[in-house]
C-alpha cells in the first residue's frame, strides 16, 4: 500500500506526496484581491514540503464572501493578483489548487477575531446574504437570508464557472469546489435550510439538483487533465447520521459521473445545535473510508489526523489517499519534513525543495 511519502497523482498532476494544505481563510484580503500577506503565507506552505497547497475559501460573487477580507475570483483584477502566487506555490515544487464558493447566509460576517458574528443591519461593511430559503442559521449569526430566485440560483451558477475559467487561466493545477461547511452549496442540500418547493427543494434528489449541476458546469470549462475536486460535509451529527451519508453517497456517485474526480469528506456545521465528538481521534477518517469503498473515489480527509503516525496510518490501510493538514502547518510549515524524520524516511530533508534539503542534509 502507499504511504504519506509516495507520489500521488490524479489525471494530469502528480504530487510529490500525500500532504497538502488545506485551503485555511486567512480574512486578510481587501475588495477580493490578494495581497502581501497571501504571498508570503501560500509559496511559504510549498517550501515546507506540502505536495498541494490549497487556497484559501474564495468566492464567486461579492455576496458570497464569507466576511470583507476573504478572497474573492468574480474580476480579473483578482485573478492577476493571484497567478504570482500560484507560480511561487508550483517553484517550491507543489500544485497549486484553489477552492471557490459561496457562503450563503452565512456571508457578511466580521473576521473571527473582530466577533466573528453577522455585520450589523445598516452597517456599510455588510451586504444582503443569499440562501436557498429565508431561514436563519441562527447562534452568533442571526440574519435571516434573502430567498434565492431560479435567477439568483442561475447568476451564482454561472459565478462559479467565470471562476473557473479565471483559476484556470491564472495556472492553478487543482479546483475545489466548496461543498461543506454549512455555506450556500450545503444549505441546498441540508434539510434544515431548504425548505423550497421548486425543483431544488423537497427530495433528496432536488436538494443535490444545484450541487451536481455546479459541478457539471464547471467541468465543462476545466481542463480534462486537471483534477476537479470538492469538499463535502457528508455528516451533520443532527441526530441523522445515517440517512446524511445514504443521501451524501448517492449524490457523490453522480458527481463522479458528472467528472468529480476527488472529494474532501468533512462535516457539514449546517446548524449550531449539532453534537460534533470532537475527541473522537481521526473525527471523519471513518466516513472517507466509506466514500472511498462506496463510490471509487479518491478522498481526503482532515479534522484532528494531527500527527504523522495517524496521517501514514489512514493512507497505509487505504481509507484516505491525501491527508488535508491545517492548524499542524500553521504551527510549523516544514511539517513534512518532521514527519520525514518521525516516520524514519531515508533523507527526509528531500522532501523539501531542492536550496533547503541539500543544507539539511549536507550538515545532518
Amino acid at each position: 500500500m502507499p504511504h504519506l511519502f509516495d507520489p500521488f497523482t490524479l489525471k494530469g498532476s502528480t504530487l510529490r506526496n500525500r500532504i497538502a494544505a488545506s485551503p485555511m481563510c486567512m480574512y486578510s484580503a481587501e475588495d477580493g484581491l490578494a495581497n502581501d500577506w497571501h504571498a508570503v503565507h501560500l509559496p511559504g506552505l510549498a517550501r515546507g514540503g506540502a505536495g498541494l497547497v490549497m487556497v484559501e475559501a474564495t468566492a464567486v460573487t461579492p455576496e458570497g464572501r464569507i466576511t470583507p477580507g476573504c478572497l474573492g475570483l468574480w474580476n480579473d483584477a483578482q485573478a492577476e493578483a493571484l497567478a504570482p502566487i500560484v507560480r511561487n506555490i508550483q517553484a517550491a515544487g507543489a500544485a497549486a489548487g484553489i477552492q471557490i464558493g459561496h457562503a450563503g447566509r452565512k456571508a457578511s460576517a466580521n473576521r473571527p477575531w473582530e466577533g466573528d458574528d453577522h455585520i450589523p443591519e445598516g452597517d456599510p461593511r455588510g451586504w444582503t446574504t443569499l440562501a436557498p430559503s429565508a431561514i436563519a442559521f441562527g447562534a452568533n449569526l442571526p440574519r435571516v437570508p434573502q430567498a434565492m430566485t431560479l435567477e439568483d440560483i442561475a447568476r451564482v451558477q454561472q459565478g462559479f464557472v467565470a471562476a473557473a475559467i479565471r483559476a484556470r487561466d491564472a495556472g492553478f493545477d487543482w479546483l475545489m469546489l466548496h461543498l461543506a461547511h454549512g455555506y450556500l452549496a450545503q444549505e441546498f442540500l441540508y434539510r434544515g435550510s431548504n425548505t423550497r418547493t421548486d425543483q431544488y427543494g423537497g427530495s433528496a434528489e432536488n436538494r443535490a439538483r444545484f450541487l451536481l449541476e455546479t459541478i457539471e458546469a464547471v467541468r465543462a470549462v476545466w481542463p480534462e487533465d486537471r483534477p476537479l475536486i470538492a469538499r463535502l460535509g457528508v455528516i451533520e451529527f443532527d441526530g441523522h447520521d445515517d440517512q446524511d451519508m445514504a443521501e451524501a453517497i448517492a449524490l457523490l456517485t453522480q458527481a463522479k459521473a458528472k467528472g468529480l474526480d476527488l472529494v474532501d469528506v468533512s462535516i457539514g456545521f449546517s446548524t449550531p445545535t449539532a453534537q460534533i465528538p470532537w475527541k473522537n481521534g481521526t473525527l471523519t477518517a471513518p466516513y472517507a473510508a466509506r466514500v472511498r469503498a462506496e463510490t471509487g473515489l479518491p478522498v481526503a480527509t482532515s479534522w484532528n489526523i494531527g500527527t504523522a503516525e495517524n496521517a501514514d496510518t489512514l493512507i497505509r490501510e487505504g481509507k484516505i489517499d491525501l491527508a488535508m493538514l491545517g492548524r499542524p502547518l500553521l504551527a510549523n510549515p516544514h511539517w513534512p519534513y518532521a514527519a520525514a524524520k518521525a516516520l524514519g524516511v531515508e533523507r527526509p530533508s528531500w522532501v523539501l525543495p531542492a536550496p533547503y534539503a541539500h543544507w539539511l542534509q549536507r550538515y545532518a
